[in-house]
């Protein structure tokens, strides 16, 4: 998928580039997008730069797909999209969306797109999504994308300060 655009006319993801870091830099500011994706605090410009950097490399190599989430009309980064894996026939997709994304479908778009890419060229069976059980949101983009709840994995992940959490998983299949 290196290089590969994608778009719904609404929302485009393409390949991240070195010069999307101020952007993502900007973005991982709001104090929302550390509370549920564990990036470092402080985030910095130069945390920005390896992020992109490495995402765009691991896109590259394969076999986990990265992509800046951007408006069509003017290329500007409205967020991020991940598909990790797959590993066997499963794979899982992550994303975050900048503050003014937020509330207009943006993320839902962008799951639906990486979703069809991700079955229509790969041998992924199942898809999953998970989600901190307070982050509502995420949860709903992932209902609102087609995948079904499945259930609440306790102490799933350790937060940055070593408390387990739980998640909520949802998850769906390649058609029949």
């Amino acid at each position: 998928m290196t290089g590969e655009r994608l778009s719904d006319g609404v929302v485009t993801l393409r390949p991240w580039r070195h010069d999307d870091a101020p952007a993502v830099f900007e973005a991982c500011q709001d104090p929302e997008i550390p509370r549920f994706v564990p990036i470092p605090q402080p985030y910095t410009l130069g945390d920005a730069r390896w992020f992109v950097d490495h995402a765009a490399a691991g896109a590259r190599t394969g076999p986990s797909a990265h992509f800046a989430i951007t408006d069509p009309a003017t290329d500007a980064v409205l967020g991020a999209i991940s598909r990790h894996g797959p590993v066997g026939h499963r794979a899982s997709i992550g994303y975050w969306l900048a503050p003014a994304a937020r509330g207009r479908g943006l993320a839902t778009r962008a799951v639906r797109l990486l979703v069809a890419v991700t079955f229509g060229t790969t041998p992924t069976v199942r898809l999953e999504i998970s989600t901190d059980l307070a982050n509502e949101r995420s949860g709903r983009v992932a209902l609102r994308a087609g995948f079904q709840p499945e259930g609440i994995r306790r102490a799933w992940d350790i937060d940055r300060v070593g408390t387990p959490t739980d998640a909520m998983f949802y998850v769906t299949v390649r058609p029949a």
